[in-house]
């Protein structure tokens, strides 16, 4: 069952690629109102597929974790901040998600909680938005983010 899951994950995520509709107005004020001035200068590096993805993941976030803190919703908006400057592409992402040998590039880009972890502390971000995007935060908060990441699925954003 997980790995069915998993794979209605990546098939959502690919769909939304596909989509290229800006978040509404109204989503992206959320979004915004929880980033400092430097997370927001990555916030639009990201494409309109993973800003809508984000805010997904962001508010099934707060909703499992009641006071949740601007830290926290800041890392789950920028959980995949560290693809920012990985391949584009719908197909090519989902390929590297997927490649059974993957070359540099495709290590790279699986490699970006780190690397979005990285972005976000030159950014000038939270230890504690740092500690979530890199998957070292406390054990209950990191399993929320992963939940509400996986349980994405084909969900509207």
């Amino acid at each position: 069952m997980k790995s069915f899951r998993h794979v209605m994950h990546l098939v959502g995520r690919f769909l939304r690629q596909i989509d290229r509709r800006p978040p509404s107005p109204e989503e992206a004020t959320w979004a915004e109102s929880h980033l400092l001035a430097g997370e927001r200068a990555l916030w639009v590096r990201l494409g309109n597929g993973d800003r809508r993805h984000a805010i997904g993941v962001a508010r099934r976030f707060t909703a499992a974790r009641e006071g949740a803190t601007r830290a926290e919703t800041a890392g789950a908006l920028l959980h995949d901040i560290g693809k920012v400057d990985g391949p584009e592409g719908a197909l090519r992402r989902a390929w590297m998600t997927i490649d059974p040998r993957p070359g540099a590039t495709t290590r790279r880009y699986r490699d970006h909680e780190r690397l979005g972890a990285e972005l976000c502390a030159k950014a000038g971000s939270d230890p504690v938005t740092v500690s979530l995007i890199f998957g070292d935060g406390t054990e209950e908060v990191v399993r929320t983010l992963k939940h509400a990441d996986s349980a994405s699925g084909f969900r509207r954003v």
